[in-house]
């Protein structure tokens, strides 16, 4: 079995479902991982290089290459099989100007998701993935918007399961998902106590970005572990769970995984 993981961002997929993931592969499955926003942009100014400074990088600092060099770190951790950067630019560089921005809806002349989905046609026409995963779009960010159109554009909604983008789903709870995704999904919990451990390692992988999303290493180990506490508890399962909106079709393949 392979499963494909789609992560906006260089952190996306190990902070929200990276248990999952660890789950797959301790029961042998292949896992691809394919971050979409990766790509260097030189000499970056304003909001842009900000989203650097404020993380204590300095302005001469390759960010993304630094970042997708995380990223590897963590495909190294997880035993990732494959690992494709996308070289998109993240939304500070398209013209969104201010935190604010990044969440108040997609700009007009922003069609990245075309190339995007081109792309994952490509991809998945190369390898047969037996189920994908893919960002709700809790917290409304651009780049994740803009990921859950391209997986629709690519026609992948039969096989893909959504997961709940995190830390937003621990900042806001009462969060929605994006309403273009399928009407008809069930919401399951996968059991990621065996692994749970792993995950925050392989979190750790992440250091340009724990401190401004978590606080610190201290405070991802505290509060990742309780919010995969309660959502167990919210779908009724012992120990830790992540959470996933799942194709009826799907559904005993997840759990049984």
């Amino acid at each position: 079995m392979h499963a494909l993981f789609l992560s906006p961002h260089l952190d996306d997929v190990a902070f929200s479902v990276g248990g999952t993931l660890l789950r797959l592969v301790q029961r042998g499955w292949q896992v691809s991982l394919c971050t979409v926003f990766t790509g260097s942009v030189q000499h970056p100014v304003g909001f842009a290089l900000r989203c650097q400074t404020d993380k204590g990088l300095p302005p001469e600092v390759d960010y993304m290459a630094l970042r997708r060099e995380e990223e590897h770190q963590f495909a190294r951790l997880a035993a990732v099989t494959r690992l494709h950067c996308l070289p998109y630019p993240e939304a500070p560089h398209r013209g969104y100007e201010s935190a604010a921005a990044l969440f108040n809806g997609v700009l007009p002349h922003d069609n990245i998701w075309r190339p995007v989905a081109s792309d994952l046609r490509r991809l998945i026409s190369s390898v047969r993935f037996d189920v994908v995963f893919a960002p709700q779009g809790l917290g409304n960010h651009v780049d994740h918007l803009h990921l859950i159109r391209a997986v629709l554009q690519a026609n992948l909604a039969e096989k893909t399961c959504w997961y709940r983008d995190t830390p937003y789903a621990m900042r806001q709870p009462q969060a929605r998902p994006d309403p273009r995704l399928p009407a008809e999904l069930r919401e399951v919990g996968v059991d990621i106590s065996a692994t749970l451990e792993d995950k925050l390692a392989g979190c750790c992988a992440y250091e340009s970005q724990i401190g401004f999303q978590f606080g610190g290493t201290e405070r991802l180990r505290t509060a990742l572990p309780t919010f995969h506490q309660q959502e167990a508890a919210r779908l009724g399962l012992a120990g830790y769970a992540e959470g996933l909106l799942v194709p009826s079709h799907l559904v005993n393949l997840i759990c049984e995984a």
